[in-house]
């Protein structure tokens, strides 16, 4: 069964609140050495055929990420 696996991360313009608080608990909890942290969305998608080339784009830009402030890559496995 082909599997496609999409991550959506804003885009390094865009301030990330939840991964500035992730990363000050990190060192609250003794892990120092991170100096920041921003986190994303992963989909992982099993399809029942290949899809067409751009299609899982398509759907990444229309569904799964706000192509305003968010960016994403597709890899398929």
């Amino acid at each position: 069964m082909p599997k496609v696996i999409i991550d959506v991360m804003l885009k390094p313009e865009i301030h990330d609140p939840q991964g500035d608080a992730i990363a000050s608990a990190c060192r609250r909890l003794g892990f120092g050495q991170v100096a920041s942290v921003r986190q994303g969305k992963r989909f992982e998608l099993e399809l029942t055929q290949p899809a067409a080339e751009g299609q899982m784009a398509k759907l990444a830009a229309e569904l799964l990420a706000n192509p305003v402030i968010e960016e994403f890559s597709i890899e398929q496995g």
